[in-house]
């Protein structure tokens, strides 16, 4: 089995990072996670994914004078590790569409809350303002448009009455550990496919995996 060369982009602590490396471990994983990158080199992320084995590299951002300055040496580095696929984990900077035509197909993000509500951050203080009952967390694929991009997974949780932003988020954060690594294993296993603004499973494949069990 030919497994996916993926790089894991973060810019902190990248706990979604370690769902990912944990799940690629099984060797019958269809991605191998062959970089860490971040555009902080003091990026807590960068030294556990180095005492787990993984290569890491970091591309500080402060030091470029726009952002595609800094896209372009991103893309050297990745073109470096002969990476095929990009997972973003927590990457606090928004992509040029420079940048993103070239990962276009092969770039997944995780945003904390059912994408096609609450882009953007602060997603959990908004949930509770609003009065939701029903949050989340959405595997998605990178468009130039902010938070959108075909649906690849999704994973809900239900809104307690006495949630604050900490306690909603951490539920949904344990969320998100679980539908990354599905939808890195659906994509890079090519059992999906994506048409339109929809990814649906691909010919002879089921689409049950798609849909991460609501946590209720």
């Amino acid at each position: 089995m030919t497994r996916l060369r993926t790089a894991i982009l973060i810019s902190g602590r990248g706990s979604n990072m370690d769902a990912l490396l944990a799940a690629a471990r099984a060797p019958d994983f269809p991605a191998e996670i062959a970089l860490v990158l971040s555009n902080r080199p003091d990026a807590p992320g960068l030294a556990k994914a180095k005492a787990a084995g993984v290569a890491v590299a970091a591309v500080d951002h402060k030091i470029y004078a726009g952002r595609e300055e800094f896209e372009r040496s991103l893309q050297l580095v990745l073109e470096t590790y002969r990476i095929d696929f990009i997972c973003l984990a927590g990457f606090m900077r928004l992509f040029t569409p420079w940048f993103i035509g070239q990962w276009s197909g092969r770039m997944l993000n995780i945003h904390p809350a059912l994408l096609p509500s609450y882009r953007g951050l602060h997603t959990h203080e908004r949930a509770l303002a609003d009065g939701v009952k029903i949050h989340g967390c959405t595997v998605h694929f990178v468009v130039p448009e902010m938070d959108e991009g075909p649906i690849v997974a999704q994973a809900a949780v239900p809104v307690l009455d006495d949630d604050t932003p900490d306690t909603l988020g951490a539920r949904v954060l344990a969320q998100e550990h679980v539908i990354y690594p599905l939808a890195l294993r659906l994509v890079a296993s090519g059992k999906v496919r994506v048409a339109g603004n929809r990814v649906l499973g691909a010919p002879g494949e089921s689409t049950d995996a798609l849909v991460a069990p609501a946590v209720l």
